[in-house]
């Protein structure tokens, strides 16, 4: 799948565009805050903070975009795809820091989730009458970290991967420092901040459905 989405980013830019990749993370964040629910639970691990499960899949998936870019590429006399592992800043007073809305990890029952509840202070709540589900905060993004690294590889006639899974959600300390944030942004809000700030001049969104819709599933 990969392989065959790197041919259509390759055929573009063949036709003489300048492409920059952004992707999403949700299946593979969820698995891999589970590996470290399991590690914790059997053995005992520290569990690993959100942002850096966001980080980890960020880099695997970037790599197999990279790859599969490169892969393409090298028929061309090409390998210039890359990645960059992106911070992403959000604001700590967004009010979604308040109400957690976005589910991540395995359903567990009410008790189950009680339990978890009280042994990390992780809020869990009822989805959809499917179980209990860990729930984060999905704060708006404000400002790319690497914007202007971002930018000069991109200047460089490179292909840059960048913002997966929305971008590891970090904010600013009172010293100015920045600290990761147990959060996820969503990625197509990432990926407008994207293009806005670097003066693209299309966005383009790929995903597994026939199309945009206004007012889906309703009469008009």
């Amino acid at each position: 799948l990969v392989s065959k989405t790197a041919k259509a980013i390759v055929d573009l830019i063949a036709e003489g565009n300048e492409v920059v990749i952004a992707h999403g993370n949700g299946p593979q964040v969820g698995l891999d805050l589970r590996r470290a629910e399991i590690a914790h639970e059997r053995e005992g691990l520290p569990l690993t903070p959100l942002a850096n499960c966001v980080a980890d899949t960020q880099g695997g998936i970037g790599y197999l975009i990279q790859q599969a870019l490169n892969n393409r590429l090298a028929a061309r006399g090409e390998q210039k795809a890359v990645t960059v592992v992106t911070q992403v800043e959000v604001d700590p007073k967004d009010p979604a820091f308040n109400d957690p809305s976005k589910p991540i990890g395995k359903f567990l029952s009410e008790e189950e989730a009680k339990v978890m509840a009280a042994k990390t202070g992780f809020l869990f709540k009822e989805d959809a009458g499917r179980g209990w589900r860990r729930y984060v905060a999905s704060p708006k993004p404000q400002q790319i970290v690497e914007l202007g690294a971002i930018r000069a590889l991109s200047d460089s006639g490179n292909i840059v991967i960048c913002c997966g899974g929305g971008g590891i959600p970090v904010y600013r300390t009172e010293h100015n420092h920045l600290k990761g944030a147990a959060a996820v942004i969503d990625k197509d809000f990432a990926s407008e901040l994207l293009a806005e700030q670097l003066d693209a001049d299309m966005l383009i969104i790929l995903t597994a459905v026939e199309k945009v819709a206004i007012n889906f599933n309703k009469p008009d």
